[in-house]
């Protein structure tokens, strides 16, 4: 019997092909870093030959899961937007965890538990505490997702994030995005991809040395901490105290 679908469905089924084998499931969490890598890195990340990583690479840009950079003789690989990013995490949240083997591999778990990028903003604990604060200061408001007050547009603004440039570009303005670490909401779309910038420029935060995570530095502590006790403070007395 064939199946029956309403015109209006989408064939989820060919991105779920895509996203089941484990090699290509594993090339693209690396790419949730928002980094572009070369063939000959994902496929030791996935633990398969480069001829086998090439087929799965070809496969996932037919498929629209990825893009490619070409400089020179060198392609680079990266996902081809926020909305695979935000596909899986959402398959993060609903898998299960992997058994931690050894020393190294809990230490790894801890750090991306503490903080990490989820695509180009920050997630982890780190992530959930800075929407806290925003939240708590006053520069944001909602549940689910979120609205830029006034006086957040002026904090925001002292910090580097232009939120009318952000709210003009086509991504979801400042979604909550569910951590999958925390099951709290950290700040998704194009506002916590400008936030996390503007911070990661101030010096904040920092790569870390395992892949997707993120160090706050202890400027970024002192800085979370004084927009939770901002709420008197002008964006430039904020700055300045940050500096």
């Amino acid at each position: 019997m064939v199946a029956e679908r309403i015109a209006a469905d989408a064939d989820i089924a060919p991105v779920a092909a895509l996203i089941a084998d484990p090699a290509r499931a594993a090339m693209l969490t690396a790419l949730l870093d928002g980094r572009a890598l070369a063939a000959g890195e994902l496929a030791g990340l996935a633990g398969v030959s480069p001829p086998t990583a090439s087929s799965h690479l070809a496969r996932l840009l037919e498929g629209g899961m990825v893009d490619v950079i070409a400089q020179g003789r060198h392609r680079y690989y990266r996902l081809a937007g926020p909305e695979v990013a935000e596909v899986l995490e959402v398959l993060a949240r609903v898998g299960a965890r992997p058994e931690v083997r050894s020393l190294r591999q809990s230490r790894q778990a801890r750090l991306l538990g503490e903080a990490r990028t989820c695509y180009d903003h920050l997630a982890g604990r780190a992530g959930v505490d800075l929407l806290g604060a925003l939240k708590a200061a006053g520069y944001l408001a909602g549940e689910e997702s979120f609205e830029v007050t006034g006086r957040g547009r002026r904090e925001l603004g002292g910090l580097g994030v232009d939120v009318d440039a952000v709210r003009d570009t086509r991504r979801r303005f400042a979604p909550g995005c569910l951590d999958w670490t925390e099951r709290r909401f950290h700040l998704g779309g194009a506002l916590g991809a400008a936030v996390t910038c503007a911070l990661m420029e101030r010096g904040w935060y920092r790569r870390g040395v395992v892949r997707r995570v993120v160090e706050v530095t202890e400027k970024g502590r002192k800085g979370i901490a004084a927009i939770y006790a901002c709420k008197e403070l002008t964006s430039h007395a904020l700055v300045t105290e940050m500096r």
